[in-house]
Order: C-alpha cells, then structure tokens, then sequence
C-alpha cells in the first residue's frame, strides 16, 4: 500500500534520525567499566575501637592504619556533644579528618590532624535541606576537596574545601559546602566512601531493604564525571558491585561501617558488624582486592 506524501515523509525524517542516533551512540565513549573485588581474608573488628570507620595513612612513613569508634572519641569532644564519629580518611600527605555529629543542632564538625601532630576542628553549618548526621569523609587524590554523605536514601553527596587543607578553609570560620556530586541512582545510608582514582569512589552501604540494587548491604562504586573542585557541580555514576560478607554465629541485622582504599598496596577493605551478642566476639574487617 502506497503511503500519503505526509506519512512518507514523517517516515523518512524518522529513518534519518534512528540513524543518526546510532552514530551517535557508536562515537560514544564507552561506560566506565565496573571493578571486581574479590575477598581475601578478614580481621576482627572491635567493637569498641574499630567499629566505624578505617583509613590507610601514608605520612609519616610506616604508620598503623587508623580506626574510629565509641572508645576513639575523646573525652574533651563528646563533653561537648560530639557523641558519634564516623569513617575517617587521610590525605596522600597526613592530614588525617574524622567526621562528627551531635543528637541535635544544625552544624556538623570535621577533626583535622594534621601531619605535625596538631589539632584543629572546622566547625560547618548545615545548608538547607541537609541532613545532620556526618557518616563518612572522603579526601580527593589532590587533597583540595573533601566529600561527605548524608544518612537516608540520597541522590547526592556533599563537597567541601579540605579542612586544614585548602587554604580558603579556617577552625575560626564556617566551612561552606562547595558543590554537589549528582548521582544517577539513588542510594541508602552509605556508611562510608573512598577514592581509588581521580573520579572513583567505592562506597559502603547499610541498605536493608535491597531495593534499589536487589542486593543488601552493597558496595557501590561511583564514577564522577569530573574530579571534585571548586563550585562547579558534577555528576556520579552509581554502579552496585556486590554485596558484602555477611557471616557470622549470630543471626539478625548485620551492619556495613566504614572503608578505605590502600592505593600503595591496592587493598580494599570494609568493617561489618555482627548482630546481637556476636558483636563482641565475631565483626569484622574485610579485605579485598581487584581481580
């Protein structure tokens, strides 16, 4: 059957554009392939000391890793309301930042210690619509910027200017968020984030309920599409990796804490906390590396 003029054309203009959209997609650069992380043994975790944050620390040279927990927080912070500590990170030249928070308020706190042994906070007030918890740092490859994440399922995460760090930061002033990284797929109570290149980040997750990934418990990885800097926004590209272990002797609701990347000896690894009393006697320190 023989089509109108009209309806010839329409089919024609719509030809020309399926083509045209497959040489676009052709030139088009490929998606950041997906790590694989394979695990390779664990170590206790204590539920005191180690129980929510871990970070690697290259200077001074030879130093033990760092871990955060209830039993790490010192007596001069938490007298002042600084009750919770989260997964901590180190700059590739010492300078060492744990995130805290308080029951209430609207500023959340950044600890810097930097690589002399001095200590600084950097006190930030709460942009609107942020959520008060502070679960996690991650400092970029080049120091300048810090990221951090919200509690709840989120589509963002936060960028700062390095406390102590970049030189438009002070203990005496506010430290301003910067930008926002966009993600592409939302994700639930990341625990815990570190870079493994420029625009890389392998993130830990708390999720429980599984629905966004079909997984619980996931680590993601987060591609950006640009390194953190300055105000410019950028976007990530969220991708669920796998789930993390979950064994223990003890039976119920397994908690994700915090992760770190050693990119001096390419080692991955993730705290998990065991449920009930097996918290005490079997939570621990995943180790993985990329195969």
């Amino acid at each position: 059957m023989r089509l109108p003029a009209r309806q010839r054309c329409h089919a024609a203009l719509t030809g020309v554009v399926a083509l045209a959209t497959a040489v676009v997609l052709s030139a088009a650069p490929p998606a950041a392939a997906a790590d694989t992380w394979t695990e390779v043994g664990s170590d206790r975790a204590d539920p005191l000391t180690e129980s929510q944050g871990l970070t690697s620390v290259e200077v001074p040279a030879n130093s033990p890793n760092r871990y955060t927990g209830i039993g790490t927080i010192p007596a001069d912070v938490s007298s002042r309301g600084w009750n919770h500590v989260g997964d901590p990170d180190a700059s590739y030249d010492g300078h060492y930042i744990e995130p805290y928070q308080r029951d209430s308020g609207s500023t959340k706190m950044f600890r810097v210690q930097k690589p002399d042994g001095s200590r600084a906070e950097y006190v930030h007030a709460l942009s609107p619509g942020e959520a008060l918890n502070n679960s996690w740092v991650a400092i970029s490859p080049d120091g300048q910027w810090m990221l951090a994440g919200e509690w709840g399922t989120m589509t963002r995460l936060l960028v700062f200017p390095t406390p102590g760090v970049n030189s438009s930061t002070s203990p005496s002033a506010n430290l301003p968020q910067a930008s926002t990284v966009n993600l592409d797929h939302a994700v639930r109570d990341v625990q815990g984030c570190d870079f493994s290149g420029p625009t890389t980040l392998l993130c830990s997750s708390d999720d429980p309920a599984g629905t966004l990934f079909g997984i619980t418990k996931p680590l993601l990885q987060i591609d950006l599409s640009a390194a953190p800097g300055g105000s410019a926004d950028t976007s990530g590209h969220v991708t669920a990796l796998r789930q993390l272990p979950l064994r223990s002797s003890c039976s119920g609701t397994f908690e994700t804490e915090g992760i770190d990347y050693d990119r001096r000896t390419g080692t991955l690894r993730v705290i998990v906390i065991s449920p009930g009393f097996c918290v005490l006697t079997d939570s621990k320190t995943y180790r993985f590396t990329r195969s």
